[in-house]
């Protein structure tokens, strides 16, 4: 069948992608740098597409995603990274992690246009109720998962994927499928075995980018091309744990020859940008064998910027700071447009005005030829607004923006951009307020032994949980500071100029000439505080972990489920069922409030003499002295 007439879409998402490991953004061809940056088919979608060279996400993930499918900014929808267990019974629009179920998600609106529309990879956009997950945000379909992470093999969400142990003691399976037919955890025991894990093939079929691929491609070559598709391919990669095929770690050792990794992490995260890129290279070239390329726009951006920490290993030289800060390291992302559909003219073109997260939204309705409004959404706050429960803001996508960037006007369209409720952009003028973590520069090659070897230097994770509680990884307030390499602007604010001064290395607060910049934008960041969507989420559910018992061990919807699970359901072992039985008791003596407070207050004070120094130890290591291995774990 012919293509139609109609524009597909095709988003590509990656998962804590760095500044610095993107190959366009490498300048000697020649340097150990770039060979270990080896992103082929990306470079090309730059060079017959459009670069959005200043494209804003939020600092973390589960903010931004929320902000693409719902086209409100991060602060409107989802500023919170909770786990997706939380439930608040007395708010039943809002009272979860995610989007709040009212809000009209891009699929929906593309769907009413006459859009097919599939969903494979990360979610991190709510589970609670069916309603939350993709096929109620509108995709016709989904295979991936829920959290932040999970396993690349085993499927699982440990603490190794996520930082956090929540009230379900990280025990389930996060595979997910939902289509016409069958909703519920993905029973194929090819698709959850990890006894692929080490093997030297090319591509293991276990390996869980390997699934996703595979989805994706099945998707693109079934697609009956009398209807536009959007599809939304949400990569894992490059999120810890830092996983992949033995054969990409071989491969990227050949390509740097004759240079080597002196860092486990780095050289897994270098295999794992290769892998991703190579991904990207066949859903391509399905799209152009399908006859679909030429009128198809393939969005591809990051979702933050890479993460300084270990065992994150993301990399953003030459700019300041990564996930988690408001610096241009962790919210300056990389992001593409291109595609058959993308003028002529405009290929290989630089859009450089600003870019939020949340345009897509807008871009792709307009794209479609439907409204930007969210009727559903103000249909909902006439009775939140009776019941005194936080009303829902409409969607902040820009109108005209995908015309903008195809036309590479030089017009910004976004006069102000708020980054959080700490920075803000009036451009060429950034203000950043209160303290952030990782508020380095880094080198080329990072990081790299002397990262890891120097017990004083090492960056720490700061955002792991126990249940919904923040453990820090230090008692010592001057201790953990210095390990999360914070820095401290005060509620005055440290102002940069970023198109002179793109890394941020020239605080220019204090100058005389300043002073009325530095007012307007405190004005500007406190007039966005005051539009904060900050609904109570609540807390961590046990009926999440008791319904995933039920359902043969999955993370899944628990509220208002109904007929939603059409099931087959996995069998549990003779064995499995007496553990299910002792878990149950467990998480009845768990969940009790005073016991998951005095089992946090326990686990802060033994956690940074007790288990921090083996977390920290296993995170990475310095090489040659293992090369081998899928995990940037010491053995």
């Amino acid at each position: 069948a012919g293509a139609s007439t109609e524009t597909n879409i095709v988003v590509v998402l990656v998962d804590d992608w760095g500044w610095g490991n993107n190959g366009i953004h490498r300048e000697d061809p020649t340097s150990q740098a770039s060979l270990e940056t080896h992103t082929p088919n990306i470079d090309k979608l730059y060079e017959e597409g459009i670069e959005l060279d200043r494209h804003y996400a939020y600092k973390i993930c589960s903010p931004s995603r929320s902000s693409l499918q719902s086209g409100r900014h991060p602060d409107h929808v989802n500023p919170l990274n909770t786990g997706v267990i939380v439930n608040n019974p007395d708010d039943p629009v809002s009272g979860f992690q995610g989007i709040p179920r009212n809000m009209t998600g891009i699929a929906e609106k593309l769907k009413g246009a006459g859009y097919k529309t599939h969903m494979v990879g990360k979610w991190d956009a709510g589970m609670a109720t069916p309603e939350h997950t993709p096929m109620g945000r509108g995709y016709d379909s989904f295979y991936g998962y829920f959290q932040h992470a999970n396993g690349y093999w085993n499927k699982q969400g440990h603490i190794e994927s996520t930082g956090d142990v929540d009230l379900c003691m990280n025990r389930f399976t996060d595979l997910f499928m939902e289509n016409a037919t069958y909703r519920g955890g993905v029973l194929e025991s090819g698709e959850l075995d990890d006894s692929c894990s080490g093997s030297d093939e090319e591509d293991p079929s276990c390996y869980e980018e390997y699934l996703f691929k595979t989805k994706t491609l099945e998707i693109i070559n079934s697609h009956d091309t009398s209807a536009p598709l959007f599809h939304f391919h949400a990569f894992h990669l490059i999120h810890t744990p830092l996983e992949v095929p033995n054969s990409y770690l071989k491969k990227v050792d050949e390509m740097i020859a004759p240079f080597e990794f002196d860092d486990a992490a780095r050289r897994n995260y270098s295999a794992m940008v290769y892998y991703m890129d190579e991904v990207v290279g066949e859903i391509v070239d399905a799209l152009k064998a399908k006859g679909m390329w030429d009128n198809t726009v393939l969005a591809l951006m990051a979702d933050n910027g890479g993460p300084l920490y270990l065992p994150g290993s993301g990399n953003n030289h030459p700019l300041k700071g990564g996930k988690y800060s408001d610096w241009e390291g962790g919210v300056r992302t990389n992001a593409l447009i291109s595609g058959g559909y993308v003028p002529q003219e405009s290929r290989g073109g630089k859009y450089s005005g600003l870019v939020s997260i949340a345009d897509w939204y807008g871009m792709f309705a307009e794209l479609a030829g439907t409204s930007i409004d969210d009727l559903k959404a103000e249909s909902a706050n006439d009775w939140l607004d009776e019941n005194n429960l936080p009303t829902l803001p409409p969607p902040d996508s820009v109108p005209g923006m995908f015309d903008s960037i195809t036309s590479l006007s030089t017009e910004n369209l976004h006069s102000v951009l708020p980054l959080s409720d700490q920075a803000i952009i009036k451009y060429p003028y950034k203000l950043v307020t209160g303290i952030h973590p990782y508020s380095n520069w880094t080198g080329e090659l990072f990081p790299n032994c002397t990262t890891v070897s120097d017990e004083n230097l090492v960056p720490w994770h700061n955002d792991s949980h126990l249940f919904e509680f923040h453990i820090n990884w230090s008692n010592d307030e001057e201790e953990l500071f210095r390990h999360l390499w914070g820095e401290d602007c005060g509620d005055e604010g440290c102002l940069f100029n970023i198109e002179e001064d793109p890394a941020e290395a020239n605080n220019i607060a204090g100058d005389s000439n300043h002073i009325e910049t530095v007012t307007e934008l405190r004005g500007l960041l406190d007039d966005h505080r005051s539009t904060l969507f900050l609904p109570d989420r609540g807390n961590s559910d046990v009926k999440a972990c008791e319904h995933g018992v039920s359902i043969g061990g999955y993370y899944g919807p628990w509220v208002d489920v109904d007929d939603y699970y059409t099931g087959p359901f996995r069998e549990l072992t003779r064995k499995q069922k007496l553990l299910a039985n002792a878990y149950d008791e467990f998480l009845e003596v768990i969940s009790h409030p005073r016991i998951e407070e005095e089992v946090f207050a326990i686990t802060q004070k033994i956690y940074p003499w007790v288990m921090r120094p083996p977390l920290v130890r296993s995170f990475d290591h310095c090489l040659p002295e293992q090369q081998e291995g899928g995990k940037a774990m010491a053995e």
